[in-house]
This record gives C-alpha cells, sequence and structure tokens, in this order.
C-alpha cells in the first residue's frame, strides 16, 4: 500500500466493474478510503472485501445514476458515510452504438442522463465543497470516440465530448478554488464489457502506435496519477490513454 492519498476519501461510479473497479483498487493502494458505486450491489461487496483483504478500506453504496436526483442522493449518502468527498472519479458510463436513424428518442435520454446528467449533478453536489476546503480532484472517464467521428457511435461520442468540454468548463469554475478537474480518455479496453467486442477491439488497436488493446489497469493508473498531488499544476487536461491511437 502507498500513503500518496493518505488521509483522503474517493468516490468512483461504476466501480463494480471494468476500468471503475481497477481504479477503485488503486486508489485504495494509494491510500484512499474508496467509496465503491453502481447498481450491483453483490459485485459491489466483491470489490469492497478485495480492498479490504489488501489492506485498504472501502464501502459499497448503490446507485442507478439516472437522474439528477440518484446523482445528488449518491454524492450526499457518500459525504454522510465516509465523511467527506475529496475525489470524485466520474467513471459511470453506457456505451451503445447503432445508426443515428435507429436510435430511439429513450436511447437518447438515457445515454445523456447517465454520460453527462449524472456527472454533472455530481460536480454540483460535490466540488463546492472541495472549494470551500480549498482541494479535491475530479476525474472523468472520457473516450477517444469523443474526439474521432465513427460511424455508430454518434449517440456515446456526443455525449462524452460534452464530458470533454465539462472537464474544462469545470477547472474553469473550481480550480481557482484548489480544485482541479481532469479527465483520462481510453481508447481500445479489454474490460467485461467489451468481452464481445474483441475483434473490433483489436482492428481498432492495429491503427494505434501501441498496437495492442489496452488493460483496465492502464486506464486505472492514469486517473489514480490525476487525482495525486503528482499532478498538481493539470487543471482541465483532457489525457490520452489510448495507445497513440489519436496521436497519428
Amino acid at each position: 500500500m502507498s500513503a500518496e492519498l493518505s488521509g483522503t476519501t474517493a468516490l468512483v461510479t461504476g466501480a463494480t466493474s471494468g476500468i471503475g473497479r481497477a481504479a477503485a483498487i488503486e486508489l485504495a493502494r494509494r491510500g484512499a478510503k474508496v467509496v465503491v458505486s453502481g447498481r450491483d450491489e453483490a459485485r459491489g461487496q466483491q470489490v469492497v472485501d478485495g480492498i479490504r483483504e489488501a489492506g485498504g478500506e472501502a464501502l459499497f453504496l448503490a446507485g442507478d445514476l439516472s437522474d439528477a436526483a440518484s446523482a445528488r442522493s449518491l454524492a450526499n449518502r457518500a459525504k454522510e458515510q465516509a465523511g467527506q468527498v475529496d475525489v470524485l472519479v466520474n467513471n459511470a458510463g453506457i456505451f451503445p452504438v447503432g445508426p443515428t436513424h435507429e436510435t430511439s428518442e429513450q436511447d437518447f435520454e438515457s445515454v445523456y442522463a447517465i454520460n453527462v446528467k449524472a456527472p454533472f449533478f455530481l460536480v454540483a453536489e460535490l466540488a463546492p465543497d472541495m472549494a470551500s476546503r480549498g482541494h479535491g480532484a475530479i476525474v472523468n472517464v472520457t473516450t477517444m470516440a469523443a474526439e474521432l467521428g465513427a460511424s455508430g457511435a454518434s449517440l456515446y461520442g456526443s455525449s462524452k465530448a460534452a464530458l470533454t468540454l465539462l472537464t474544462k468548463a469545470w477547472a474553469a469554475e473550481y480550480g481557482p478554488f484548489g480544485v482541479r478537474v481532469n479527465a483520462v480518455s481510453p481508447g481500445p479496453t479489454r474490460t467485461e464489457g467489451t468481452s464481445g467486442m474483441e475483434e473490433k477491439l483489436k482492428a481498432i488497436a492495429s491503427a494505434s502506435p501501441a498496437g495492442r488493446v489496452g488493460t483496465a489497469e492502464e486506464i486505472a493508473s492514469a486517473i489514480a496519477y490525476l487525482a495525486t498531488d503528482a499532478a498538481g499544476f493539470i487543471h482541465g487536461a483532457i489525457l490520452a490513454v489510448d495507445g497513440g491511437r489519436t496521436a497519428v
């Protein structure tokens, strides 16, 4: 265990699997008390148990993040049960793909609710408290699809593009009060959620300098870095962790 984040509490959304789970484990390894949040209590408790077995501190809070009320509720429950939130990782997201003309209004509402509205109101609830203490870190998880036009990715990519802009706007809004807001932008990453997309992941990765698919742990390492004081002079950055795909 490291002491980089000792004495801090981190709330990680979508932390029951994939990148979120890896981020929760990495933040705990660096000394943070982690509030693991997600919809599946059984999987969430497994993450908590694993962190505790490794000597870390964690607790699970359920949250579906389907609207502003659920986001505000999660933020307030995290403050009540953990004392305060020093690090917020907005990781929860859904990533449907398909033609624009086949996208229903319900699909649109669901994607923007989880990918944009939930982070917005979590920040609205937690950033002012961080600002009042003069210290805090917010890390948003976006995607390279927010920067590259791709057929079938109009809904998902546009929602994450909104989060990219919010990252910069929040950096300008809360940075002067000691709250750093940044984002990690993953490329093709192997997780439970992409398990049925192996060939597509490999095809995307083949066009990158790294030439391979990334791991959840590699994304988590970047998230944790942005949460630490080692990234103290980084505000409003979108850190590409995509094997160089958006660089070429």
